[in-house]
């Protein structure tokens, strides 16, 4: 049994919605899929979805995983700041230049560089809380 999290779609008009609804329905129930009434939303103005905030506006960042951003401690490890910037890599289309505001943590995880968290590399984890 396979299980399907999420479908989202989206309708630029909303008189649209219910076709658009219809025929997604009708792939499912071609296919032998079941979408669980009680698990479904309709018509919503604003969506999160994958860490997103998706609206009629555009896309944009999910607040509360800025948050998780904003209260990273420094990393005292190779494998935490790898965490860090893949956390980071995920918004990369909301910051600006983000390969040279990481190339300072980015440095350290070349081989046979000393793990050592200076100026440098606080500076970058600061400039990631800003965006």
């Amino acid at each position: 049994m396979v299980f399907i999290d999420d479908i989202l779609m989206y309708s630029r008009i909303e008189d649209d919605q219910d076709v658009h609804i219809r025929v997604v329905l009708q792939i499912l129930k071609k296919k032998q899929l079941y979408a669980k009434f009680s698990k479904c939303e309709f018509w919503l103005q604003e969506v999160t979805f994958l860490g997103h905030v998706v609206s009629a506006e555009g896309v944009r960042v999910d607040p509360r995983k800025i948050e998780v951003v904003l209260d990273w401690k420094p990393p005292k490890t190779i494998s935490e700041i790898r965490s860090f910037l893949c956390l980071a890599g995920y918004y990369r289309l909301f910051v600006e230049g983000i390969s040279l505001i990481a190339a300072p943590l980015t440095k350290l995880l070349r081989k046979g560089v000393p793990f050592n968290w200076a100026d440098a590399q606080q500076e970058s984890l600061r400039s990631f809380r800003m965006f």
